[in-house]
């Protein structure tokens, strides 16, 4: 039988009773605090002899021996002392004795903080004496084994009544204890990624290192080392834009301890390599900070303070429920007694842990919290769960049609079903009866699929009507409302991305190319009554005016005034050249012909050709698309080809063209992530394959992120030929000057560079959804 507590109860006599239960409750509070509290109730301090300097705080009763730390910059000494309450009558002692300068007492939460301001940073001792607490301080610089000691009187009373002894926190004053090896070095890095490295040099590799973590501050110790003097300091690191604020290094007993101090959340990393030890702290990202923020627990209620000594469980609850005005039913379960001390913490926060102490668990439903066991509520929820279930189960089907006015309402009806493709469903549309037969499509499409449906399973379902674009959807009431929220979500018009891209060709060809043709006859006289010649034997002619036969040379002059030769562009195929290495379609060449009737006949041709070009080819198509649709822009021409097949010989084209494929996707930030396929095919009539060129294709893949309207240049396709030829007569050609008459060359360079430039932007206005 659950028992709930009412949050108040209205009249005087409610009032009553209400100031009554908080008074009872007021004074157990107290009076457990009075037994569990040790007061701090008076601060001595004595000068001693060698600038020594005893401070001695007094208690109401014994008290274990504090925490202590120390800080270099500024020069404090703190003790922490747990479940301690301050009772002195002034919050700061001045002192100004040797290197004390005063003493502050703090309260905070449940234990009260000494902090010693001192002038210099010193060595000191802290030793526990029942309801006493000594403080040593000493300013010497020597070794203690050096300074005189200190009163018989006192040392003796000192080993007789103090159960535990904290030696001098330097190591130079360790009682004469051999110090450990020292630390080499410590410094401090900035990462490439903003993180904050702090080195240290570790006296050998095998020297041990233990890392803890505690808040915001990082503890690193190295055990049994010692510290030099000279890294005895505080390293400011806050303009290095790290996680790191300062770093603070300290000997700690026999070991060194280095306080790394943080301003910001950070996740830390630890490793060794050799005797080099770095402990690097990285920034959080914002993905990280948030999903942090997610998983924190964030407790708003009104602060309260709780002290309890083995009060009932079912009591506490109650005053809770009073405190914060909320009704609360306790299952019968809920028993026990509790022992809680809880000063200014978050109601909400304190329920949470008196159920966690308990091992219980709670239930919100409006301005009712539900208390029992984890086991009990969940039970509770999962019969609730099942009820809910068999409701649905009996729960009439109802049918609506919803209309579709962007999206498609087959992709809308395989989303509600969980089909994640349509394609055998829409290559079946057509006819005069498109729901029938898109229903029993779909029905095959989605079996497998119907457990991630959006339906009632085995109850609901959804048909959608290709000519309207209406869905019609039968299922229950709370189904319709969820499927009515889920279309109006997704059919929203689809923002659109226009592609501007510009295409640019360049080319720069130079050619040059020098030839010659050389011609020789010679006489070389009678020999055995027989004329002998000796001419050139390649086809061609440079000269050819009347019968080639005639006279000695093959040259006949007769008929021309004063027997002269005649220079004749048309020349004969009759073989008259040594040489014949013209240049391709020379644009100038000069002839010679030297000659001695009747002896020898010289002809020679020089010819010379030079081309250079440059080129633009420049085009700027555009294009729109939606949001994840892919765009092509294509240019260039079709390359025809024959084919034989049974039905006989068939032409068919293959494209030789320059294409961009483009795939814009927006950013919710409003950036543009676009997949660029870039090709380019070109015929190579060089290359031919029964008449048919082959084709050399060049194509680039990849994906960049773009501001909107930023334009993103796209290069690398960039071809460069370099061709030198020589044509010559064997040996005469590698003949210095004489060997230029005997030799064609012909040298070549084209360039050419292929230039993208695509600038996408997002369309506004009417055409973009929200």
């Amino acid at each position: 039988m659950n028992s709930p507590f009412r949050p108040s109860q209205h009249g005087p006599r409610g009032i009553l009773r209400r100031a009554l239960r908080y008074a009872a409750l007021l004074g157990l509070s107290l009076g457990a605090a009075n037994v569990a509290a040790v007061d701090l109730t008076d601060v001595q301090f004595a000068a001693q002899p060698g600038n020594r300097v005893e401070i001695q705080l007094l208690f109401s009763g014994p008290v274990s021996a504090p925490q202590t730390f120390d800080t270099v910059s500024p020069a404090r000494i703190a003790l922490d002392f747990e479940g301690v309450a301050n009772r002195l009558e002034r919050r700061a002692v001045p002192i100004g004795v040797g290197p004390v300068h005063s003493l502050v007492a703090v309260e905070a939460s449940d234990r009260t903080r000494i902090v010693i301001n001192l002038n210099d940073s010193v060595p000191y001792r802290v030793t526990t004496e029942g309801n006493r607490v000594r403080v040593d301080i000493d300013a010497r610089s020597e070794p203690e084994a050096a300074r005189p000691a200190s009163p018989a009187p006192a040392a003796a009373r000192t080993q007789a009544r103090a159960p535990a002894s904290a030696p001098w926190d330097r190591p130079a004053s360790d009682g004469g204890a051999a110090p450990g090896p020292s630390v080499r070095d410590i410094d401090f890095r900035r990462g490439p990624e903003g993180e904050g490295r702090v080195l240290i040099k570790l006296p050998s590799a095998t020297s041990r290192v233990t890392v803890r973590e505690q808040g915001s501050r990082v503890f690193v110790d190295i055990i049994d080392a010692s510290l030099p003097q000279r890294l005895f300091r505080r390293l400011d690191v806050v303009d290095f834009a790290t996680p790191v604020v300062a770093v603070e290094s300290r000997p700690k007993g026999r070991n060194v301890e280095v306080n790394v101090q943080t301003g910001s959340d950070f996740e830390y990393m630890a490793y060794q390599t050799d005797d080099l030890f770095t402990l690097e702290l990285r920034p959080l990202t914002s993905a990280e900070k948030e999903r942090l923020a997610r998983e924190k627990v964030v407790y708003d209620g009104e602060r309260l303070s709780l002290n309890f000594q083995d009060i009932e469980v079912r009591a506490v609850l109650q005053l809770l429920a009073d405190f914060t005005d909320l009704n609360l039913v306790a299952s019968d379960s809920v028993g026990g007694n509790i022992t809680l001390r809880l000063k200014n913490v978050p109601w909400d926060q304190a329920l949470d842990i008196i159920l966690k102490t308990k091992n219980l668990t709670k239930r919100q439903e409006g301005n009712v919290i539900m208390v029992g066991p984890f086991d009990e509520i969940v039970g509770h929820e999962e019969r609730s769960l099942t009820a809910d279930q068999r409701l649905e189960e009996l729960a009439p089907i109802r049918s609506e049609f919803i209309p579709v006015k962007f999206a498609k309402a087959a992709e809308i009806a395989a989303f509600i079903r969980g089909a994640s493709s349509l394609q055998s469903s829409v290559s079946s549309q057509g006819g005069s009866s498109p729901i029938g037969r898109d229903t029993r499509q779909l029905d095959r499409t989605v079996s497998e699929s119907t457990k991630d449906s959006i339906l009632t399973p085995g109850r609901g379902s959804v048909t959608f009507d290709q000519r309207t674009n209406t869905l019609l959807v039968m299922d229950t009431a709370a189904r319709l409302d969820q499927i009515r929220a889920v279309v109006e979500r997704l059919d929203i018009p689809v923002r659109q991305v226009m592609i501007e891209s510009r295409v640019v060709i360049a080319n720069n060809d130079f050619t040059r190319d020098l030839g010659v043709r050389f011609g020789l006859a010679t006489s070389m006289g009678a020999l055995y009554n027989n004329e002998m010649l000796i001419g050139g034997g390649l086809p061609g002619n440079l000269v050819g005016r009347g019968n080639y036969n005639a006279g000695p040379f093959g040259l006949d002059t007769a008929g021309e005034p004063n027997n002269a030769i005649i220079l004749d562009p048309v020349a004969t195929d009759t073989p008259s050249l040594l040489v014949n290495l013209p240049a391709t379609d020379p644009a100038g060449a000069v002839n010679f012909l030297i000659g001695k009737v009747g002896s020898y006949l010289l002809q020679l041709e020089l010819s010379a050709m030079q081309r250079e070009g440059r080129g633009e080819v420049i085009s700027s198509p555009r294009v729109i698309t939606s949001d994840q649709k892919e765009a092509r822009i294509e240019v260039g021409k079709k390359i025809p080809y024959s084919t034989v097949s049974q039905d006989g010989t068939n032409v068919e084209f293959e494209n030789a063209t320059l294409s961009l494929t483009v795939t814009p996707a927006i950013t919710p930030d409003d950036r543009i992530i676009m997949d660029l396929i870039v090709t380019k095919d070109e015929p190579d009539f060089s290359r031919v394959v029964d008449g048919t060129p082959t084709i050399n294709t060049r194509e680039i893949e990849t994906r960049v992120l773009v501001d909107n309207g930023e334009t993103v240049v796209l290069g690398g396709v960039y071809e460069r030929t370099k061709i030198f030829a020589k044509e010559q007569v064997p040996w005469i050609g590698d003949v210095p000057v004489l060997g230029r008459l005997f030799k064609r060359e012909a040298r070549e360079d084209n360039n050419s560079e292929l230039l993208i430039f695509v600038t996408p932007k997002i369309l506004k206005g009417d055409l973009v959804g929200n």
